[in-house]
């Protein structure tokens, strides 16, 4: 299966990934055939999505060290004042002239005073979008652009794209309509109603700004195609489709009959650019749906890839694909660490991508050739109805992997007799030991890595200095489910499954306190104020105005549990509106016991340093603590986990991310924990690391959520005066 001009799909070699090597003449850049110097970054800014412009979350000041580290002391904190049930603050500030600019939990945008956290200006878009898909989910983060006086910030807000004055937080009106790009337009699709968040900030290359977006988990979803806008006018300058359309390279790799009804394969993690190559590194997300793929039998590029584009044009240089046909929801999770290496006596500019799986893969920023082998390695096979999974999945042979990769009978949770015979019999028809093994018709399938990672949307951080990689993980089981999907006399568990299930799980039970439980729900709504519940969204609910009239009237009457009448059913069997997948994951759960504590051994929750010159682990601990248990001799059990590391040149890596509400610090070297301190509401984000007026600040949001009591903080740490 060859393409003109191109490598086939699977070359002849341990290095059978099934990637493709830049060919066009005048696509991309000319590389010199020899070592190119790295041009200088400056590592005392913060001013980028994983601080300096190559989003390696690393700093060179070293004001704060690890022998006064301890000193640390509150600077000043800024209360947002907006804080909501189940809301979260997932933001990594930036700064940028005495200016740091963040996000709130209803997304306000805001710039406070980097030194005081004096408030200069705040934005509610939705004053702007009147209200209209007022849930606009999480965000993660605001690009800055400058030329001369001209000075914006553009975040995501929803469906929307938006510029604002960087120093006033005015609209730019000049820029799309009014301030704002509706990015459910210009995906070279038919449809427009789509449900799209743009929760990760895009990344900034000259005039332009390239975006990813996050999508629907079901078969409703968009294409996940990444788009350039020029940000002086918020025109759309190029698009890559990840789900390529009929005469693209790649599109054999896809059921040719469903193609235009799959969506996903889209970048929600974040992007970092070469801006020296001109490179923009693109992970991406699994195909739709996601756990039975037999809509879409193939490998499905550019699914759970990593795309090099030309930052320009849009055009491909090369990828990789970490998991063929995925039906295990093995996104990638976060944007690349752009890397310098030294191996066999020459250095490398490499690109390193962590991935949901605990593992890490690392090319050749050019090329895209593996710095160490990966190999495609024979794989169990599904025995879902109509599902073909692919026969081999690329393992890299190092570095080595930050977690543990496999589930067996000796990581059951065994700290007390009764947990573990509540986990064991949970266990006792599940499918476990087989970290590859699909999911099945009739048995439970333990999950591990887990949904939430392995690696996760925080990311690495990456010293220049001693070229360690850090990362930090989950170490969870989850465990999943199939079911048949309900036919039509079923009509509104059908559709509710669709919809709904993935989250809230078909018996309609949640995973309290992260998802409530949907059961009773007559006694708190009525049917008008569930559908505007339904329109809106609320918290980390999306919204639901995409869906269609007939479904969202079905849907309703379900959650109040009255019975579909014959008219509803002739009106969904007539409006043929989409797909539907003929098997259902039953619902997001983590294998827990009675008492909700994870159903393996700990630790839960690790950070890792991998030595990035010889792809070995330096060190590892765990991550967090569960103070119950600490009281009972079993520290340190480390904690589930979301946010990501900072690293400095003072020794010290920063870290909160834990669901204990702390703030740590590490020694960089050794993994000692040098210092923590209690937060308002646990910090789910990465921290940030600047200096203002000769003074080192280390600021983290503690926005709280995914379990925890919610926040409105952000907290900036200092040495005294």
């Amino acid at each position: 299966m060859n393409f003109s001009g191109y490598f086939a799909f699977k070359p002849n070699s341990t290095y059978s990934m099934k990637a493709f090597l830049p060919i066009a003449v005048g696509s991309i850049l000319l590389f010199s055939a020899c070592q190119q110097k790295v041009s200088e970054i400056d590592y005392t800014d913060w001013s980028h999505y994983g601080g300096p412009e190559d989003g390696s979350r690393y700093s060179s000041l070293s004001q704060i060290t690890k022998e006064n580290v301890s000193q640390l002391e509150v600077a000043w904190t800024y209360h947002t004042g907006d804080a909501t049930e189940r809301s979260q603050i997932q933001c990594q500030p930036i700064v940028v002239n005495g200016l740091l600019y963040g996000s709130t939990p209803t997304l306000n945008v805001f710039a406070v005073n980097a030194a005081t956290g004096q408030e200069v200006w705040r934005f509610d878009p939705f004053e702007v979008l009147g209200g209209e898909n007022s849930w606009a989910g999480t965000n993660r983060g605001v690009s800055y652009w400058e030329d001369g006086d001209d000075k914006r910030i553009l975040f995501g807000a929803g469906n929307w794209l938006m510029a604002v004055n960087a120093e006033t937080g005015e609209p730019i009106l000049g820029f799309g309509d009014q301030g704002k790009v509706d990015l459910r337009k210009e995906l070279d699709t038919e449809r427009e109603d789509f449900l799209i968040v743009a929760n990760a900030p895009g990344v900034v290359y000259g005039d332009l700004l390239i975006i990813g977006m996050r999508l629907s988990e079901g078969l409703d979803a968009a294409p996940g195609h990444i788009r350039a806008y020029n940000i002086r006018t918020g025109e759309r300058e190029w698009i890559f489709h990840t789900i390529p359309q009929e005469g693209e390279p790649g599109f054999e790799t896809w059921d040719p009959a469903n193609i235009k009804q799959i969506g996903g394969a889209n970048n929600w993690a974040g992007m970092t650019v070469d801006h020296e190559r001109g490179i923009v590194f693109v992970p991406t997300g699994s195909a739709t749906y996601d756990f039975w793929g037999g809509y879409r039998k193939g490998d499905n590029l550019y699914a759970n890839s990593l795309i090099a584009l030309n930052a320009q044009t849009g055009e491909r240089i090369w990828h990789f694909q970490a998991v063929h046909h995925d039906v295990w929801d093995r996104d990638f999770p976060a944007n690349p660490n752009l890397i310098r290496i030294q191996k066999d006596g020459k250095w490398i500019d490499a690109v390193a991508q962590i991935s949901k799986q605990g593992m890490t893969y690392v090319f050749d920023r050019e090329t895209g050739e593996p710095v160490w082998p990966i190999e495609e390695t024979p794989m169990t096979q599904s025995s879902m109805p109509g599902e073909f999974t692919s026969p081999t999945q690329p393992i890299p042979s190092l570095p080595e992997p930050f977690m543990t990769m496999v589930f067996e009978d000796k990581n059951i949770l065994n700290l007390k007799p009764e947990w573990e015979a509540d986990i064991r019999s949970q266990l006792k028809n599940a499918i476990y030991g087989d970290t590859w093994a699909p999911p099945h018709p009739t048995k439970p399938l333990v999950l591990f890595p887990g949904m939430d990672g392995g690696g996760e949307w925080g990311g690495a951080s990456f010293d220049p200095t001693n070229q360690t990689l850090y990362v930090n993980a989950n170490q969870i089981p989850w465990i999943i489910g199939m079911t048949p999907n309900a036919d039509f006399e079923n009509i509104g568990k059908s559709v509710y499954t669709n919809f709904c299930g993935n989250c809230h799980g078909l018996d309609r039970k949640g995973n309290p306190p992260a998802i409530p439980s949907l059961l009773g729900v007559k006694e708190k709504y009525t049917y008008d104020s569930l559908a505007i519940l339904l329109q809106k969204g609320r918290g980390a609910m999306p919204s639901f105005v995409h869906i269609a009239d007939e479904n969202k009237k079905v849907l309703l009457n379900y959650l109040l549990d009255k019975a579909p009448d014959e008219g509803d059913k002739k009106e969904m069997e007539g409006a043929a509106t989409q797909l539907f997948p003929r098997y259902y994951m039953d619902g997001y759960k983590k294998l827990v016991t009675k008492d909700g504590m994870y159903g393996s051994n700990p630790p839960w929750g690790l950070l890792t340093a991998i030595d990035m010159n010889t792809g070995k682990k330096k060190w590892q601990v765990p991550l967090g603590e569960i103070d119950s248990l600490s009281a009972q001799g079993f520290a340190p059990t480390g904690t589930e986990n979301y946010g990501g590391p900072v690293v400095t040149a003072g020794g010290v890596l920063f870290i909160a991310a834990t669901k204990d509400e702390k703030i740590r610090a590490f020694d960089k070297e050794t993994g000692e924990i040098l210092w923590e301190a209690k937060l308002p509401a646990s910090g789910h984000a990465t921290p940030a690391v600047y200096e203002m007026n000769g003074k080192q600040f280390l600021v983290i949001a503690c926005g709280g959520g995914k379990g925890t009591r919610s926040g409105d903080a952000y907290v900036a740490y200092a040495l005294p005066k």
